[in-house]
């Protein structure tokens, strides 16, 4: 019951997270909302895993964390220098 409650709530702090990305005045609000959304996908993955008892899914929300912190660095060096590369 308990893990239920929270991926409802995790889901709906996604959707928030999300309206950040949509509305935000500038671009590293964006960022920011961008990767609070990939925080709240990655708890979803692991207590799924967790409701679920498979170990596997973990692996998955490992290498997703690995993507979105490398990701986030690569957008936010990309915008610090203005587009150049």
């Amino acid at each position: 019951m308990f893990i239920e409650i929270a991926l409802i709530t995790l889901t709906l702090l996604g959707a928030a997270s999300l309206v950040r990305v949509i509305l935000g005045p500038t671009i590293w609000d964006r960022l920011l909302g961008l990767n609070l959304f990939s925080s709240k996908i990655i708890m979803l993955i692991v207590l799924f895993a967790l409701m679920m008892n498979e170990s596997y899914l973990l692996d998955i929300a490992i290498v997703y964390v690995l993507l979105g912190f490398i990701g986030v660095l690569f957008i936010a060096r990309f915008i610090q220098r203005k587009g150049r590369i």
